[in-house]
């Protein structure tokens, strides 16, 4: 077994040639990762690692994006479990992704392959066997990352031992291919994508990013509390009623979405985004299964599945089906709170509750 990065270190780990379930391979593949707590292996084989799959935009730095979760004490308690988290595949903060050093030298740009979620999942298990790791505790996560755990009970029912699935469906919806097609269009759309070869050249497609997020961030937040906190408040000092209209005449709720923009810009590569958008898209656990009730049913892994009441990128009806059809149902919860989606990221205390309650159901 190969020693782990220290704790709370950024990682990185050669795991070789990653071939994608369509078919492509991808060269010398670098997985990012970050661990909280000491590895133990039990006398069977199973490791304490509690894996933490992040959504879209984040990082390997579970921390710093799930506050008060992890930690000596916490309910993800590092005095117990060791808390290990990835940056996926695909990605831009340490892991291979459109933005890496191609073998030729060049970025990968362009021809970097598409993802699948089972993708995601399939090289994270490669990256633990590089670990040599066998077997681990429990696999937490929502939005993608809840994706990845459902993947996770499925594809590798015999590496782990428990599921955490939160705000996410069995799969994408056609609204969400929708909603999330539109944001690859607004990259691809703008001139400085250049057919996704913008790396290096000192142009990238900010606004079709900002434009992007500008989307996005609205389904990642509930109606009334975007409309609670804004209304149709003009933004201080501007008029968005005036004579004629300036994109420098903002409501509240636009200055919000510029800052929420300017954010992820600064942070994030638009060839990434493409990419993992499109992963969501071909999220489907029914694909060579059977379709979704039995892929469901065939699932062996007791798995709790958490909602968000507000949700409305993944409507709490979405995790109401997942409970109705997993064959190894522990539980369900459901977030109440006016934050929507991202209730499972900003709700601590109730998150906190659920994930121990998750430990008590799951004999963990």
């Amino acid at each position: 077994m190969q020693p782990l990065v220290e704790e709370n270190t950024l990682g990185h780990q050669h795991i070789g040639t990653v071939r994608t379930e369509a078919g492509a391979e991808i060269a010398d593949v670098v997985i990012a990762y970050q661990r909280w707590g000491e590895l133990r292996i039990d006398a069977s084989g199973t490791s304490n690692i509690i894996l933490v799959e992040h959504a879209l935009t984040g990082d390997s730095n579970a921390v710093a994006w799930w506050p008060g979760i992890i930690g000596p004490g916490k309910a993800l308690d590092t005095d117990i479990y060791c808390v290990m988290c990835t940056n996926v595949i695909g990605g831009c903060s340490g892991s291979t992704g459109p933005s890496s050093t191609h073998p030729d030298g060049a970025a990968w740009g362009s021809r970097f392959p598409g993802i699948s979620i089972r993708d995601q999942v399939s090289t994270e298990k490669q990256f633990l066997d590089s670990l040599g790791i066998d077997a681990i505790t429990a696999v937490v996560g929502g939005s993608m990352g809840g994706a990845r755990c459902l993947e996770w009970s499925l594809l590798y029912p015999s590496v782990v031992r428990s599921a955490l699935v939160m705000a996410v469906s069995a799969r994408a919806s056609a609204w969400q291919i929708g909603i999330q097609s539109s944001q690859i269009a607004a990259i691809e759309h703008d001139p400085n994508w250049q057919g996704g070869d913008f790396h290096n050249t000192g142009r990238t497609p900010d606004q079709g990013l900002a434009t992007a997020r500008r989307i996005a961030h609205l389904t990642y937040r509930g109606e009334q509390e975007v409309d609670e906190r804004f209304g149709a408040d003009a933004q201080p000092g501007e008029n968005p009623r005036g004579q004629f209209r300036s994109s420098t005449q903002r409501f509240a709720v636009d200055s919000y979405l510029d800052h929420q923009a300017k954010k992820l810009v600064e942070r994030f590569c638009a060839g990434s985004y493409v990419t993992l958008t499109d992963s969501l898209n071909r999220h489907d656990i029914g694909l060579g299964r059977g379709g979704l009730n039995k892929a469901l049913a065939s699932s062996t892994v007791p798995t709790m599945v958490v909602g968000v009441d507000t949700d409305i990128l993944y409507p709490y009806h979405q995790q109401e089906h997942l409970s109705r059809n997993l064959g190894n149902l522990l539980g369900v919860a459901k977030i109440i709170s006016p934050v929507g989606h991202d209730a499972f990221l900003a709700e601590i205390r109730q998150v906190d509750r659920i994930i121990r309650r998750f430990r008590v159901l799951a004999g963990i």
